[in-house]
């Protein structure tokens, strides 16, 4: 590793730590370095608030602000050019007299992508691009995908027995996985902008879909009810957190919960996907049941996927789960007596 990339790794670390608060921003981490030293760090750490460039260079002491303009300023992503809820980063740049500015990949925006490089190379600003591009990159999958392919990044998550059953026929309340594992269940929802399920699990299950178990925010909640047949008293319609009703019935604004009218004669996932993409929706975890898990398997529309698997328990009378089809696994973790897999889509 490279004395570029060394820096750049640490970009990405801090850049992480944005994860869940800052969508639908990126995450950016960086940090201003001067003769092999550190001086100065930050992160884009809420939506909304200061973008990492901006947070770096204020962390640099008073008695090093001096050396600011001869150092140079590594970020995970390209420096924004354009008003939002913040100025520009590339003009505090070009204010600041840095003299050199390494990148780790460009931003995908339509307002930026090159448009931040080029506008600091014409103030006379020394611009290197690439470093750990891929890294960078894979770092804000949700936020590429969502401005390359107009639509959410999609997770499937779903716990299943040993013999690949993902709940009991009778429809009554069946345990998975264990108190640890559901803990980072609720760190992933945290981390996520929406998360979706189907009618029949709201019914057998009724779940929170909440972050009650981890100290994050809670995601917009979604589920189908294409004839409205989910209780009222339902958790999911408690109106704790915003939640939205995809139906065949009516359209309308009830307090926190949204109905929203599709057609059932076009691509259901296809609808969604343009619902959430208009509405800045970045990314969606899919929790179940084993039906709509596989309608998004089925069209090949996913992401990522995490499979749950108790390894000691078995169903003899269940509902089959998913299976994974064009899909790479890229890690397993072990928590007690459950098995996570890590899957990625293949891409087409």
């Amino acid at each position: 590793m490279n004395i570029h990339e060394l820096y750049m790794k640490r970009c990405l670390t801090l850049a992480e730590m944005g994860l869940g608060k800052v969508s639908p921003n990126p995450m950016v981490g960086s940090v201003l370095v001067y003769d092999n030293s550190i001086i100065g760090e930050g992160y884009h750490e809420q939506f909304g608030c200061s973008h990492a460039e901006v947070n770096c260079i204020k962390s640099v002491k008073e008695e090093n602000r001096h050396l600011i303009k001869d150092s140079t300023l590594y970020v995970s992503l390209e420096p924004c050019n354009h008003f939002g809820k913040t100025p520009p980063c590339t003009d505090l740049i070009i204010q600041e007299q840095i003299k050199k500015v390494v990148i780790g990949c460009r931003d995908p925006h339509s307002k930026v992508n090159g448009a931040g490089i080029e506008k600091l190379k014409n103030a006379g600003v020394i611009v290197e691009e690439g470093v750990l591009n891929q890294d960078a990159i894979f770092l804000n999958r949700r936020f590429f995908t969502f401005h390359n392919y107009k639509r959410p990044y999609i997770i499937l998550k779903w716990a299943q027995s040993n013999n690949g059953k993902i709940a009991a026929r009778e429809k009554s309340r069946l345990k998975i996985s264990n108190e640890i594992t559901d803990r980072l269940v609720h760190k992933w929802r945290s981390e996520e902008d929406a998360i979706m399920v189907g009618t029949n699990t709201v019914i057998c299950d009724n779940p929170a879909l909440t972050t009650r178990f981890y100290p994050g925010k809670n995601p917009i909640r979604i589920f189908v009810d294409k004839q409205l047949r989910v209780d009222t008293s339902s958790q999911i319609l408690d109106d704790s957190t915003p939640t939205i009703i995809f139906n065949c019935v009516k359209e309308m604004k009830e307090g926190s919960r949204i109905y929203l009218k599709f057609d059932e004669q076009l691509n259901f996932i296809q609808q969604m996907n343009d619902v959430l993409y208009r509405n800045n929706i970045l990314s969606i975890i899919i929790e179940g049941g084993a039906t709509l898990l596989n309608s998004f398997i089925e069209q090949n529309l996913w992401d990522e996927a995490r499979v749950i698997v108790n390894r000691h328990l078995l169903i003899d009378d269940g509902i089959d789960a998913p299976i994974i089809q064009n899909g790479v696994l890229i890690k397993t973790d072990l928590i007690q007596n459950d098995s996570i897999d890590y899957f990625l889509s293949k891409p087409e």
